[in-house]
């Protein structure tokens, strides 16, 4: 994630960050009734998640689960608050947490297990399969359907390009993070050329504006395509991307999971918390400006040098939704994983890992990485299928 960071740095000129004093404790006396969602008892009194980077707009229905008077705390980059459902308290609390830059750009798996106190945590598909040998964790609730990773391009400088397979075809440069999977995978079925490709990218659009779009570079098709056509000065018109989903690579990125152990030792969490998870993701779609505003404030007080504002919270919701990045898959329900997808990933990722030094466990399998058995198959998106 710190190409997110490189980016953010780079990005300062475009806004200035709020004040980041700590916000005051929730008062130990207030009170809320609880609803008829009651999570006390079964889950944890602070039930605590680690997101991947600083607040955005993909963490909304993270931040769709606080209650009134929200607390931000900038020194320890959380958010944290009642835990409401439906518009009523669940007998607990939800910490929030920031990675990235708040956790030295650990991967969450590896704090996680740094850290028994954080219930939930973000993972990808191929980093679970990653750390499955020693810090397993298991997927509970895919917040996204298609990972928001993409290649963009300039439309202007390659207007034939309508893909990464047609990249290919062309001497484009091609810059990536080093150390992504996904990359692996593009080189070795042969949609890129090993000899186009720069595992220099660092997050910087320098490059990109230096060599006026002759290079494509990777990103998130739910942060750089606004940012680059709205807020970048030297820029300012639209990039043209495909996701690296739509190459055959169907991993679900950043979906909520637990330490594998936990399956079994927090169940009766789970299966109540995971359904309030499902209608929150849906309440946020339906509307999302609370939630953002929460999220670009956060981003503010945590002054990370990380930049965020409210076009790019509302351009991300609804982009999320057009590009099919949430939806509810092939069925009624939000957050289920196919277990077909599953196996594809764990698939083409062990000989990748293989090689590279990190073998997944033995024996491991689709239902080691992900789990439907918590979600509630009624909840889901309205009137996405």
């Amino acid at each position: 994630m710190k190409a997110r960071f490189a980016l953010a740095a780079a990005l300062m000129v475009l806004a200035t960050a709020c004040g980041s004093g700590a916000s005051d404790d929730l008062g130990s006396a207030r009170k809320y009734q609880v609803g008829r969602t009651d999570l006390s008892g079964v889950c944890p009194a602070k039930v605590v998640i680690q997101t991947d980077w600083n607040p955005q707009a993909e963490q909304g229905g993270l931040y769709q689960l606080l209650g009134p008077d929200p607390v931000i705390d900038a020194r320890a980059k959380q958010v944290r608050g009642p835990l409401f459902s439906e518009g009523s308290y669940t007998g607990v609390d939800v910490e929030i947490r920031a990675g990235g830059p708040a956790i030295g750009n650990q991967p969450v798996p590896v704090q996680m297990y740094t850290d028994p106190g954080i219930l939930l945590g973000w993972a990808a598909t191929d980093e679970a399969v990653r750390n499955s040998a020693d810090k397993p964790v298991t997927q509970v609730f895919a917040t996204f359907d298609k990972a928001p990773w993409m290649i963009m391009w300039d439309p202007a400088t390659y207007p034939r390009v309508k893909s990464i397979a047609d990249l290919g075809r062309t001497q484009a440069t091609v810059r990536y993070s080093d150390g992504v999977t996904w990359m692996d995978y593009v080189l070795g079925k042969g949609i890129l050329k090993r000899s186009q490709v720069d595992a220099s990218y660092d997050g910087s659009p320098a490059t990109f504006l230096a060599a006026a779009g002759k290079v494509a570079q990777q990103g998130f098709a739910t942060v750089e395509p606004y940012l680059y056509e709205n807020d970048l000065e030297g820029w300012r018109k639209p990039v043209s991307y495909q996701l690296v989903h739509d190459t055959g690579y169907p991993m679900y990125a950043a979906a909520l999971s637990v330490r594998s152990e936990d399956v079994g030792k927090q169940s009766a969490c789970l299966k109540k918390l995971i359904p309030v998870v499902q209608r929150a993701t849906a309440d946020y779609f339906a509307a999302p400006a609370r939630a953002n505003n929460l999220v670009v404030e956060a981003v503010d007080r945590f002054d990370t040098g990380w930049v965020y504002t409210k076009g790019q919270a509302a351009d991300s919701a609804g982009r999320q939704l057009s590009t099919g990045i949430v939806g509810n898959g092939g069925n009624a329900t939000l957050g289920d994983f196919d277990e077909t997808r599953v196996r594809r990933i764990l698939d083409i990722t062990t000989p990748i890992l293989k090689r590279n030094g990190t073998p997944p466990a033995d024996g491991l399998t689709p239902e080691d990485i992900a789990t439907n058995r918590f979600l509630d198959p009624s909840i889901g998106l309205t009137g996405k299928g």
